[in-house]
């Protein structure tokens, strides 16, 4: 009976042992946090181009003065009037201030025109998005410009012209193409004459140089003969334009009148 009262118990504690096991330990996770990352894909850098660009415009005196002794270097060189490279170059960057000069060092427009190695610029001329030359600073555009006319069998017959015969090369360069604007050899011409730019031709040749200008730097001092069709054909302006400087009515002029030739 003892041995029944054992068993019993033994019983007993095995079940409350079994029960006891199969209880579940309560469990509380800690908050986890999770932070999102946001991924940046890798781009190209961008490429930031600096254009190097005068800070103010310079006067047609501080151009000539700039590049009068590398027009003298070409004309020894090349045979091209130092008159003529210096009238083109006014003319052409409007004295190195130009949109197409100041980005390219490009004095004369020169477009990039078949076989032309170097870098380029686009630039609206006759046709929207011109190829032009670019040059790394403003003589090698000079050196080309020679190089251009010299190269070229249209040009052939102006290095047969007496040397410094300015008129005539101004006259030989719109008869061979090189400008569709039919006011160009004036436009030379005048300029050259009025800023004397033909002493320099002189000045390489070994002559002497004597002046016979009758203009100022701006305003011309009307002679005998005098019209205002003919000044304003010697400085590529209109009537118009040369009234509207001047401030005139009528047509009429006197000699001795000066009459300015810049707004």
């Amino acid at each position: 009976m003892k041995l029944k009262y054992i068993l019993i118990c033994l019983l007993i504690i095995g079940v409350f042992s079994s029960c006891k096991s199969k209880k579940r330990v309560a469990y509380h996770p800690k908050k986890i946090q999770v932070k999102v990352v946001e991924v940046i894909e890798e781009k190209e850098p961008i490429k930031i181009i600096h254009e190097t660009k005068p800070s103010a415009t310079i006067s047609t005196l501080e151009y000539i003065a700039l590049f009068k002794e590398t027009a003298m270097d070409e004309m020894r060189e090349f045979k091209v009037p130092a008159s003529i490279t210096l009238a083109q170059g006014i003319i052409e960057s409007s004295s190195g201030n130009s949109e197409l000069t100041r980005k390219s060092n490009n004095h004369f427009g020169i477009k990039c025109h078949k076989g032309w190695l170097g870098e380029g610029v686009y630039h609206d001329d006759d046709e929207k998005g011109e190829c032009f030359r670019k040059y790394d600073n403003p003589l090698n555009s000079f050196k080309d410009h020679s190089l251009f006319l010299t190269s070229r069998d249209r040009y052939s017959k102006l290095f047969k012209l007496k040397e410094g015969d300015y008129i005539s090369w101004a006259e030989g360069l719109s008869e061979a193409g090189y400008a569709t604007d039919r006011r160009y050899p004036a436009k030379l011409i005048a300029l050259i004459e009025k800023y004397e730019l033909h002493k320099y031709d002189t000045q390489v040749l070994g002559k002497e140089f004597k002046s016979d200008k009758k203009v100022e730097l701006n305003n011309h001092i009307v002679v005998k003969g005098d019209t205002l069709y003919s000044i304003s054909k010697k400085y590529g302006l209109t009537i118009n334009e040369l009234k509207k400087m001047n401030g005139l009515n009528s047509n009429d002029i006197s000699i001795g009148q000066s009459l300015s030739l810049i707004n």
